[in-house]
């Protein structure tokens, strides 16, 4: 594996700055020449975007490069030794262009934490139960469980009420649930002294399942919250913890999938809010969109669409067996198995009035398991284990193309993404498409990552793990002819 010598000469923590002015990566490539140490200079791609609303085009053949006709930014000024810039494993990095910053929600005094699973939670995964249980108060904590989204809501609820008791909370069962037998999920929903209980828990646990039940016995008719979910936002306000798993990560945010389509059929028709679409709980705030299950199953192509749709430029998705801790300063860390990915579309362009999906200049960043993200300053630190692993782009191990021809496939994206930070290419292509052997010809999609002065990776030293920053992703339709094979 490839890592900087720097890590050496510094400190092991390192911060590296997403989405910052463009000034910043060059004040800090210019120090670490100054320190004598290998960087790769390229020219600054074009600071004036195509206006929203255009048709979707190819992006640029050479990374880096202005198209004929822009010019590019002016060079920085030289900076000051004595100005007090933080390098500690390498310079910051950012993203090009020159749009504000993304505004964040207004964090409450005193608010609480969240824990967003990505479903599948084992129950030996001692990093995330264990978690849910300290931020509740440790041994004896009181968690409200809620099976709401469950199937089988009283299978659902022994299970994680199990798990949860052993590691040493006192768990128990809210019965507001559409699918209880027996039971009366809206009476239950606004009764005071269930709404009593819960108000005096210190942290709740969303089971998975379906989402959409979650809101369904929690609000109201008119839209309005019940005793229980007030009750609710009480724990969190108060400083409690809440977690939930699969379709309890899906209420996270203020929009969540209801009733989507498949991920490929999506990009070919597109989705209806109201239908494939409805409103969350929003307990991270309006300007975060969340998704899980994301890496098994490709679910970061879904985000987009739905992201562009509502107006969200931030979102985090979260992959299974793994979960996004959330704190009241919004500083988001990855425990569990995997990672989430982070996408930025604050410069996203697209053309909605398309029948098919496409998207410039998205930003895409893998963040693994022990890293740390802040959504309000929009810093991030690696885990560590990467402290001192930064990338040296002209020290990466992969030669030749990088490409997947299934890249909504299991972990595609991650592996396209980690293949891609470490090599001496520029680019790679996924591709998506459906049934090899259907007759005709089919819209399937070109899923193009480009790395950019501002692409940022980092590997472990114990294993082979990765932490990919700013990745540009252009998506646009093609034709597939099928069969796409034949046999000889």
């Amino acid at each position: 594996m490839s890592t900087s010598g720097a890590g050496e000469q510094f400190e092991q923590e390192a911060i590296v700055k997403l989405y910052s002015p463009a000034g910043l990566a060059r004040l800090g490539l210019a120090l670490l020449a100054a320190c004598g140490l290998p960087v790769q200079a390229r020219e600054a791609p074009p600071k004036n975007p195509v206006p929203a609303g255009t048709s979707t085009t190819p992006p640029p053949e050479v990374p880096g490069k202005a198209p004929p006709g822009v010019p590019l930014a002016p060079p920085a000024p030289a900076p000051d030794p004595g100005a007090p810039v933080r390098i500690v494993a390498g310079a910051s990095a950012t993203l090009s262009g020159g749009s504000a910053a993304i505004a964040p929600s207004p964090v409450t005094a005193h608010q609480g934490s969240l824990v967003i699973i990505g479903g599948g939670l084992r129950g030996d995964n001692a990093d995330v139960w264990q978690r849910v249980v300290k931020l509740a108060g440790g041994k004896g904590a009181r968690i409200a469980v809620f099976p709401s989204a469950a199937g089988n809501p009283e299978r659902s609820a022994q299970t994680i009420i199990g798990y949860l008791r052993k590691w040493g909370a006192d768990a128990f069962l809210v019965p507001v649930a559409v699918r209880m037998a027996g039971s009366d999920y809206r009476k239950n929903a606004d009764d005071a002294a269930l709404a009593k209980r819960v108000r005096e828990a210190d942290g709740i646990y969303f089971a998975g399942g379906d989402q959409g039940r979650i809101t369904k016995a929690l609000v109201r008719e008119d839209g309005s919250q019940t005793a229980v979910l007030a009750a609710v936002w009480d724990v969190y306000r108060r400083g409690g913890v809440i977690a939930g798993s699969s379709a309890g990560a899906a209420i996270m945010s203020s929009t969540m999938f209801a009733n989507p389509k498949a991920v490929l059929a999506m990009l070919q028709s597109g989705l209806a809010d109201g239908r494939e679409l409805g409103p969350g709980l929003g307990f991270i705030g309006d300007d975060v969109f969340v998704d899980q299950h994301l890496l098994v199953r490709g679910r970061f192509a879904r985000m987009i669409p739905a992201m562009l749709a509502k107006g969200y430029q931030i979102g985090l998705g979260i992959d299974e067996d793994s979960a996004m801790v959330v704190n009241a300063q919004r500083e988001v860390e990855i425990i569990g198995y995997k990672g989430a990915l982070l996408i930025d579309l604050s410069r996203a362009e697209w053309d909605k009035e398309s029948p098919h999906f496409g998207v410039r200049n998205a930003v895409i960043s893998y963040l693994d398991r022990g890293d740390k993200f802040n959504i309000a300053s929009h810093m991030f630190t690696p885990s560590s284990d990467k402290a001192g692993g930064r990338i040296d782009p002209s020290r990466t191990l992969g030669r030749g193309a990088v490409f997947s021809n299934d890249v909504l496939g299991n972990n595609a994206v991650i592996d396209l993404m980690e293949r891609l930070i470490d090599s001496n290419q520029e680019e790679a292509i996924g591709i998506a498409s459906g049934n090899p052997r259907a007759s005709g010809s089919e819209v399937g999609f070109e899923f193009r990552f480009t790395k950019t002065p501002e692409s940022v990776g980092y590997v472990s030293s114990v294993a082979e793990a990765y932490s990919v920053l700013n990745i540009r992703l252009d998506i646009r339709p093609i034709e597939i002819t099928r069969p796409l094979y034949k046999y000889k």
